[in-house]
C-alpha cells in the first residue's frame, strides 16, 4: 500500500508541478528519518531549486498551496530546506492494509511472460546442499513475481546428454556391467547408489586415461540417441529426475516444464540455431591450432570480451559434438520464441509436470515466448551465460540479449560442526567450513540434510508439547525443517559465501525461519484468545477505519508502516534480484511485533476502542508477514 501511495503522490505532484512551472519532473518519495516529520517526503523543490533559481522552500510552500489532499492523507507541511512531507490518517491507512493482499500487484495489466529457469541439476546423482541455494532463490523469485502479478514460467533444465550423466552410464556397463532390467530393478534411493558410483567412474579414470574413451563413446551415443548407451541414459536420467523432484517437493518447490536436453539435440534446435549462425557469420570452422576442426563463436572484436587471452568459444568440438553453451544458445532461443521450432509436450502423472518430448499430448499449455528470461545459476557461470547473450546478439537479436538475466549467486559450504553431525570426516585443517566435491564423492545429500534437520526439530518439539501425537509431531517438524533451510538459503545476500549450520538454522529465536514461524504462531494465538472470550478474532477494515486517531501510539503506528512497505520490499527484490530483501523485511516485521506484543496487551485491555487499535496494528502486521513468508515458502505451524 505504501508502494501506491508513493506513486499516487509523485503522479499528483508531477502534475503540480508541470500546470505551475512548464517542467517535466519525475518527483521520488522517501521515508522520513523520524515519524513526527510525516510519513512520506517529496525532496522535488530541492531538485527543481537550480532550473527555477529560487528558494526551495519558497516553491514547496507554492505546490503545497490549495492542494486538495486526497482521502487517507490527513496533513501536508513543509519541512527542513523545502521537503513536502505528508502524514497519513492512521485509522483509514491501516483498514486500507486489511482491504488489500499483503503483497499488491505492481505489474501492469497484460504484463508479458518471464521465464525463471532454476534448479538444474545433473542427472547423474542425488541432488547436494549446493543445489538447494539455486531451487530456493529460484523458487522464491518465481513466488515473488507471480505475486506482484507477473506471468511466470518456471522452467528445469534437464541436462540428460552431458558428461556427468555419460560418466554414470560408463560405471553401470563397463565399470561394474549391468544390465537395463538390473538398473531397472535397483532398490531406492537409487540416487545415492549412483552418487557413488559417479565417484567410483572418476577413479577409475585416473588409473587409466585411456578409459576415457568410454566417455566419449557414451557422449556420442546420447546424442545420437540410439543403442544400449543411450536407452541406459535414459532410465538413469528419468529415475534420478524423479528422486530429484521429490527432494525439491520436501521444501515445495515445483516447476511448470522439465526441458530436457535430449529433446533439443533430437528435435534438431540446435541445428537450427547453429545453422542460423553460421548465415550470421558468426562462427567460424578453425583450420589449425589447439580449436583445430572445430566451429568456434569469435568474442575478440566484443568489448565485453576484448583482452581476453583467449576470447573465441568453441560452440561444436572437432569430434562433433555440441558444447554446454551451444544447446544453451539453442534452448535460449526458444524461450524467446525466435527459434523457429517448437517441443511437443507430455505429461509426467506420477510427477505432476510437464515435460517436453519429441511427440506428445494434445492441446498442452503454451510454453516459452517470454519477453523476459532469467536464468538462476551460480556465479561460476558468468562467462558462460555472457557467451550465450553474445550468441543472440550474433544473431541479431539485441533485445533478447538485453532481457536474458543471469541471476548469479555465491556457493554453499558446511560448518565444520553440521559437517560431523552429518556423517562427515572433518580434521582440524578444515577450519571453520567444509567444501564439497561431487566428482570425489564429498558432500552431503540435499535428503541427508532435510532427514537430520527434521530429526532435530522433532526432538526440540517433543521437548515443548510431549502429548502430541506422532503424526502432528512429524508434521510440524518437516514444517520447521523446510523453514529453517529455506530462510537460510535466502537470508543472506547473493554475493556471500554461504556456510550453513544446523544448529543456528533451527534455532527458535535469532535471524532465522523457526522465529518467523514463531512470530505467526504468536499473532494467531492472539485471535484464538479474542475468540475464545467471544470478541471478534478479526476486526472487518470499516471497523479499523471507525478507531480514534489519537489512540494511534507511534510504536504501533510505526508497526503498521512496516508492514505497508512489503510490497515495496518484494518489488525491490525481484527488480534488483537481491531477494534477500523479502528475507529482511519479514525477519525486521517478526522482530518489531515481538518487541511490542508484551507493551501493548491485547486481551486484557479494557478500552475497547485501544484494544481495537492494538489489534489492528497486530493484524496488519501478521498479514504482510504471512505474505512474505509464503513467498519465502514457509508455512505457519499450528503450534511451535
Amino acid at each position: 500500500m505504501l508502494f501506491t501511495w508513493k506513486q499516487t503522490l509523485a503522479a499528483e505532484l508531477a502534475g503540480r508541478i508541470r500546470d505551475r512551472y512548464g517542467i517535466e519532473h519525475r518527483p521520488v518519495a522517501e521515508v522520513p528519518p523520524r515519524r513526527a516529520l510525516g510519513d512520506l517526503a517529496f525532496p522535488a523543490p530541492l531538485h527543481l531549486a537550480r532550473e527555477l533559481r529560487r528558494p526551495p522552500r519558497q516553491i514547496a510552500e507554492e505546490l503545497a498551496g490549495g492542494w486538495e489532499l486526497p482521502a487517507g492523507v490527513r496533513t501536508l507541511r513543509v519541512e527542513g530546506a523545502g521537503y513536502l512531507n505528508f502524514s497519513f490518517a492512521r485509522s483509514a491507512f491501516a483498514a486500507g492494509l486489511l482491504a488489500a493482499p499483503p503483497i499488491a500487484p505492481t505489474a501492469p495489466a497484460g504484463a508479458p511472460k518471464i521465464v525463471v529457469e532454476h534448479t538444474n541439476i545433473n542427472p547423474n546423482k542425488a541432488a547436494h546442499v549446493g543445489h538447494l541455494r539455486n531451487a530456493v532463490l529460484g523458487d522464491l523469485l518465481g513466488r515473488s513475481l507471480r505475486a506482484l502479478g507477473h506471468p511466470v514460467e518456471i522452467q528445469n533444465y534437464i541436462d540428460d546428454t552431458g558428461v556427468q550423466l555419460a560418466d554414470v552410464v560408463v560405471g553401470f556397463l563397463d565399470l561394474e556391467p549391468t544390465s537395463l532390467a538390473e538398473i531397472r530393478a535397483l532398490p531406492e534411493p537409487f540416487d545415492y547408489h549412483c552418487w557413488d558410483l559417479y565417484a567410483r567412474v572418476g577413479r577409475w579414470y585416473e588409473e587409466d586415461p585411456a578409459r576415457l574413451e568410454r566417455r566419449r563413446e557414451t557422449l556420442h551415443a546420447l546424442e545420437a540417441g540410439t543403442g544400449e548407451r543411450a536407452q541406459a541414459a535414459r532410465l538413469i536420467a528419468r529415475r534420478i529426475v524423479g528422486r530429484h523432484l521429490g527432494t525439491m517437493a520436501r521444501l515445495g518447490i515445483g516447476y511448470d516444464l522439465l526441458t530436457r536436453e535430449s529433446d533439443i539435440l533430437g528435435l534438431h534446435f540446435f541445428d537450427h540455431a547453429f545453422q542460423q549462425l553460421r548465415e550470421r557469420g558468426a562462427v567460424r570452422l578453425e583450420a589449425d591450432g589447439k580449436n583445430a576442426g572445430c566451429w568456434v563463436m569469435p568474442l575478440a572484436d566484443v568489448a565485453e570480451f576484448a583482452g581476453l587471452e583467449d576470447p573465441d568459444k568453441v560452440i561444436v568440438r572437432s569430434d562433433g559434438t555440441v558444447t554446454y553453451v551451444g544447446k544453451d544458445i539453442a534452448y535460449q532461443l526458444w524461450k524467446f520464441g525466435l527459434l523457429g521450432k517448437e517441443f511437443a509436450y507430455r505429461y509426467w502423472m506420477e510427477q505432476g509436470v510437464w515435460e517436453t518430448a519429441a511427440e506428445g499430448a494434445e492441446n498442452p499449455p503454451a510454453f516459452g515466448h517470454a519477453a523476459r528470461v532469467i536464468n538462476v545459476i551460480d556465479a561460476r557461470q558468468s562467462y558462460l551465460q555472457r557467451i550465450v547473450r553474445a550468441g543472440l546478439e550474433a544473431l541479431g537479436h539485441p533485445e533478447a540479449a538485453a532481457n536474458s538475466v543471469h541471476f548469479a549467486y555465491e556457493m554453499v559450504s558446511l560448518s565444520a560442526a553440521t559437517a560431523r553431525q552429518l556423517g562427515q570426516a572433518v580434521g582440524e585443517e578444515e577450519g571453520r567450513s567444509v567444501e564439497m566435491s561431487g566428482r570425489k564423492g564429498i558432500g552431503v545429500k540435499a535428503d541427508d540434510l532435510l532427514d537430520r534437520l527434521v530429526e532435530k526439530a522433532r526432538e526440540q518439539i517433543a521437548q515443548r508439547h510431549r502429548d502430541l501425537p506422532r503424526p502432528e509431531l512429524q508434521r510440524l517438524a518437516e514444517q520447521i525443517a523446510a523453514a529453517a533451510l529455506r530462510f537460510f538459503m535466502a537470508k543472506a545476500t547473493t554475493s556471500r559465501v554461504i556456510v550453513f549450520d544446523l544448529d543456528e538454522a533451527l534455532a527458535f529465536e535469532g535471524e532465522t525461519g523457526p522465529y518467523l514461524q514463531y512470530s505467526l504462531v504468536r499473532g494467531r494465538n492472539i485471535q484464538r484468545k479474542l475468540a475464545a472470550v467471544g470478541l471478534p478474532a478479526e476486526l472487518d477494515p470499516a471497523a479499523a477505519a471507525a478507531l480514534p486517531e489519537e489512540l494511534w501510539s507511534d510504536d504501533l503506528w510505526e508497526l503498521v508502516h512496516l508492514a505497508a512497505g512489503a510490497t515495496e520490499a518484494v518489488e525491490k527484490a525481484a527488480t534488483t534480484l537481491e531477494l534477500s530483501l523479502v528475507a529482511r523485511h519479514a525477519l525486521e516485521l517478526a522482530q518489531r511485533f515481538h518487541a511490542l506484543y508484551h507493551h501493548h496487551p491485547v486481551l486484557h485491555e479494557e478500552d475497547p476502542a485501544l484494544r481495537a487499535v492494538r489489534q489492528t496494528a497486530f493484524q496488519t502486521a501478521m498479514r504482510a508477514l504471512g505474505g512474505l513468508c509464503e513467498l519465502l515458502g514457509i508455512e505457519e505451524p499450528e503450534r511451535m
